[in-house]
């Protein structure tokens, strides 16, 4: 992150500190003031005092407008085990304590209880006290029935990468906080990925002060690295000129390329959810096993998705965050998967704001709410238009689980196999809730239910997360014993062994990654259930041209496929095939159309992207023509003026 020599010889922190330091008051006992990322940390040796005091703080976030978060003195802070002890101590057994994640580089104690709501009832627990005991600051969060694996991995390096994160996070801050050189406005919008088509989802989002990547994809399905990379190449800056990196949540298609950016040193923020973080992870890692599996040399190493750890700066929903001198940043709920974002972009002194929904699921499912819409001011919006042809009308949920009971009835009663290539995250869990609710009322067939490895680890971060999930689902999991996401009809696969048994004879349902047929477990069960006729496959998730899956879906009999020991093995489709478009992550056309007519009195322009070019041409022309609204539908290599 490199500035010019003008941008880094003054800094407006002493002007921000002398408004905070005339504001507060003694007693809290303030000892330094220093930049944390896109926030401003008070350092105090007195938490107890601005804990029963907040209004001291809000008071200040509203006349510097900037988010301040209040740290503990260093000094004061017992060491790990002193405060372990302090915990069982003070902490009430019946909460049951589970585990603890000191972060040294902000000096937060994450706590992971059994039974958090209990200490809303005890009036022996007071967490001003605890606090000012421990030296800590204290997050409480519910323990997981499953630990996820990826979590304890991310707080691992962390927490061995604690000087190295104090010091990136200062370096941010005084990027972000840097004095601008211009006051004039001036907005662009460069597409470097998944305009006109789906995958490799980029652009570039530039200011006179500031150039913000937002999303960082591959193209599954895409045959060479001009079709299947965002064109970053085209954009013709260097990777110290970006500001930030935003990501709207964690498919492939959006965060497939963002380590390769780490590989070559790029050294700046990334921005995210809180759980897009772990999501991505995830997925990341498994891009890694997956093209090694099939012969090809991965695009990053594990030490580049690391380092994305190390450099990200998760944010809540509803955060207003400033993520360089002229933007701010505020993520809203897009319906899509866990975390999934759209992101509100408020450039300059209110100049000008821009939405980009990311995939957007405009509509109630079981596990998120409706994305959010209810945004103060947009003049651009960039939408999604995966179902964007006007024939792209989904059933209604009713609809479609009647459709999918049928389906796997079927089949599980003439002693087939039910095969669903899903993506871990979002689809498959969504999936696993509705046959547990059909199965226990005797609505599906009674069967074994396998799931791979990396679903169960995508299901147990969705626990770890519950704010981001329903409204229901977050009172089952934060408020009672019971896990939502645990069913005794299902058995998780995570060896050889068990994937044998689900390939033995007997009706069954194999949910299994990848969702597009492009690697991952799902191959082995595919080889094997494919040439039977009693068996069938059953796709209900986005099939991208050029991917095996959407071969198979349009009715390819014959597939090639590169086998463990790198042959290519030639399978022949004999299995019935289905899609069902009713438990998709995105919106169909109606909803689409919906969306913007909420959103029609604000806004100035309309662009359409992440869909193929004839559905975003068909979402550009029906927009316009129904709201009277400046409508585009950009491709790849294209620059936009918004202000």
């Amino acid at each position: 992150m490199q500035r010019n020599k003008q941008q880094r010889e003054v800094s407006p922190l002493p002007n921000i500190m002398g408004t905070i330091l005339q504001s507060i008051p003694k007693e809290a006992e303030v000892t330094k003031i220093e930049y944390e990322g896109p926030r401003i940390a008070i350092y105090t040796r007195n938490p107890r005092y601005l804990m029963e005091h907040n209004e001291v703080i809000s008071n200040m976030v509203n006349v510097i407008k900037k988010r301040i978060v209040v740290r503990t003195e260093e000094s004061i802070r017992k060491t790990e085990e002193e405060a372990r002890q302090i915990l069982v101590q003070m902490l009430p057994k019946e909460i049951d304590l589970r585990g603890t994640f000191f972060d040294t580089a902000i000096g937060e104690l994450t706590m992971e209880v059994k039974h958090p709501w209990l200490l809303n009832n005890m009036a022996s627990f007071n967490l001003a006290d605890l606090v000012s005991k421990i030296g800590w600051r204290v997050k409480i969060r519910k323990a997981t029935t499953i630990q996820s694996q990826t979590i304890q991995t991310i707080n691992y390096n962390l927490k061995i990468s604690s000087t190295e994160r104090s010091k990136h996070l200062r370096q941010i801050g005084e990027q972000i906080f840097r004095p601008k050189l211009s006051e004039d406005a001036e907005v662009s919008l460069m597409t470097l990925g998944g305009f006109s088509q789906v995958g490799r989802s980029c652009m570039l989002l530039t200011t006179h002060e500031s150039k913000v990547l937002i999303d960082c994809g591959v193209n599954p399905g895409a045959k060479s690295p001009l079709e299947a990379y965002p064109r970053l190449d085209w954009a013709n800056i260097t990777l110290d000129e970006l500001d930030a990196v935003v990501i709207s949540h964690a498919h492939l298609d959006h965060t497939g390329f963002l380590p390769v950016l780490f590989k070559y040193g790029y050294k700046g923020p990334i921005y995210c959810t809180e759980p897009t973080l772990p999501m991505m992870n995830l997925i990341q890692l498994d891009a890694i096993k997956v093209a090694a599996a099939q012969g090809r040399i991965p695009l990053y190493a594990e030490r580049d998705v690391k380092q994305v750890m190390k450099q990200t700066i998760p944010l809540a929903y509803g955060t207003v965050t400033d993520i360089s001198p002229d933007i701010k940043l505020v993520f809203s709920n897009a319906g899509h998967i866990l975390g999934s974002a759209s992101c509100h972009f408020h450039i300059g002194n209110g100049n000008h704001n821009f939405v980009y929904t990311g995939d957007l699921k405009y509509g109630k499912s079981m596990l998120f709410d409706s994305a959010s819409w209810n945004f103060p001011r947009v003049e651009t919006l960039l939408i999604e238009s995966t179902y964007g042809a006007k024939e792209d009308i989904q059933a209604t949920r009713e609809e479609v689980e009647g459709t999918f009971i049928r389906s796997v009835n079927e089949t599980l009663r003439n002693g087939g196999k039910v095969l669903i290539p899903i993506p871990a995250v979002g689809r498959a869990q969504e999936l696993m809730m509705v046959i547990d609710q059909y199965m226990k009322a005797g609505q599906i067939v009674e069967a074994p239910v396998f799931t791979e490895g990396m679903i169960s680890e995508a299901t147990a971060i969705h626990e770890a997360y519950p704010e981001y999930l329903t409204r229901d689902l977050r009172e089952k999991i934060l408020s009672t014993e019971e896990n939502p996401f645990d069913s005794e009809y299902f058995t998780n696969i995570e060896h050889s062994d068990a994937r044998e048994e689900a390939l033995r004879e007997g009706p069954c349902i194999i949910m299994a990654t990848s969702g597009m047929l492009e690697g991952g477990p799902v191959l082995e069960y595919f080889k094997n259930i494919a040439p039977s006729q009693k068996n069938k496959i059953l796709f209900v998730s986005y099939q991208v041209n050029g991917t095996m899956g959407r071969r198979v879906l349009d009715g390819s009999r014959q597939v090639s496929v590169v086998g463990r020991d790198g042959k290519i093995e030639v399978i022949n489709i004999n299995c019935s095939t289905e899609k069902l478009d009713g438990f998709s992550g995105h919106s169909d056309y109606n909803q689409l159309m919906s969306y913007v007519h909420k959103l029609r009195s604000k806004l100035r322009r309309v662009i359409v992207n992440h869909g193929e070019r004839r559905k975003c041409e068909n979402l550009a022309s029906s927009i316009h023509r129904m709201f009277r609204i400046s409508t585009t539908c950009p491709q790849v290599q294209e620059g936009i003026r918004l202000l």
